[in-house]
């Protein structure tokens, strides 16, 4: 079993009578929209262990809704002190680091430094990838895809000798499509080896996951497979609905599926993910694990970031269980 090198893991036990397989933080929304002058939302970001706390990275929507991304710092991974301008990146692999936007963040420590990934604006969505060994100094390398692609999310080794990346083949707007896929790369600049990971269910077999799905946290390293949190989507009367499920993937064959949620683990229900900017969505971007207990960062209404909670024997345990 992977584990990080948590000295502090932000936590709080099941609630007395609460039967859900995962439960929320008591103190969500935990990162508030206007936590830094300039913001209208903070939400959709991603946290990894750093020294003696945590690092992340946030996705902070300004005022004018300007999309970028921002790093911040922690002692416990509940209360965070962002930085009020967002990253400047150095050329890392290239010299091209055009961006017109920077969202929805994910971070991961390969062999020597933090690894970032985000949906980067270059003629429309693609993946952008950047690194850092401090979280002061960024360096920006080359996109990993074509536009247009959104949930970049990295493996946290290399599988078979090389880099692994999750991600999902969209369009340039509200796309009402999406499978996830798979992309290899030698080097973190060219990618290839591309294989479809997982689709929309059908809506009578599933139907929370029906319209489009997309790659959540960095995989967890278990016995098992790859445990990876997802958000998957339905289209209602009322609009898109984004709400979380889980996955085994294969330990050596990622693009292989073991189980996968049919039911949801987390859908929208408090009143912070049923309103703000965009109403009815948990989006999951991080997940920490001790060996034994999962915390999950997650967006909600794209507005506030929030946490919930499991046992990682119990979330693998429901997967086998109630899965499609």
């Amino acid at each position: 079993m992977q584990t990080e090198n948590i000295l502090y893991m932000p936590w709080e036990p099941r609630p007395e009578g609460n039967t859900q397989i995962m439960w929320r933080s008591s103190a969500n929304p935990i990162i508030d929209r206007y936590a830094i002058p300039s913001s209208n939302s903070i939400f959709n970001s991603a946290v990894v262990p750093f020294e003696d706390g945590y690092a992340g990275v946030f996705r902070c929507d300004n005022k004018a809704v300007q999309m970028n991304i921002y790093a911040g710092f922690s002692k416990d991974g509940i209360n965070w002190q962002i930085e009020n301008d967002p990253i400047k990146f150095q050329p890392g692999n290239t010299d091209m680091i055009d961006s017109d936007y920077k969202y929805d963040p994910r971070v991961t420590w390969i062999d020597d430094r933090y690894w970032i990934t985000w949906c980067n604006g270059y003629n429309g969505p693609t993946i952008g990838i950047g690194y850092t060994f401090d979280f002061k100094t960024f360096y920006q390398c080359e996109n990993a895809f074509l536009p247009f692609n959104r949930n970049g999310v990295l493996f946290p080794e290399k599988i078979d000798g090389k880099y692994a990346m999750l991600s999902r083949p969209s369009d340039n707007g509200h796309t009402p499509f999406g499978d996830i896929f798979i992309s290899y790369s030698p080097d973190m600049k060219f990618w290839g080896e591309h294989r479809c990971v997982m689709k929309v269910t059908p809506f009578e077999e599933s139907a929370w996951q029906c319209l489009k799905i997309g790659a959540g946290s960095v995989p967890l390293k278990t016995k098992d497979g790859w445990l990876m949190f997802y958000h998957g989507v339905i289209r209602t009367c009322n609009g898109y609905r984004y709400s979380m499920g889980a996955v085994l993937l294969d330990l050596n064959k990622p693009d292989k599926v073991l189980y996968r949620t049919r039911d949801y683990l987390l859908a929208p229900a408090a009143p912070y993910e049923l309103t703000g900017d965009v109403p009815n969505v948990v989006f999951p971007c991080a997940a920490l694990c001790d060996g034994k207990r999962i915390a999950v960062y997650y967006g909600a209404a794209d507005t506030t970031v929030c946490m919930a909670f499991g046992y990682l024997d119990e979330i693998i345990a429901y997967i086998k269980e109630h899965s499609i």
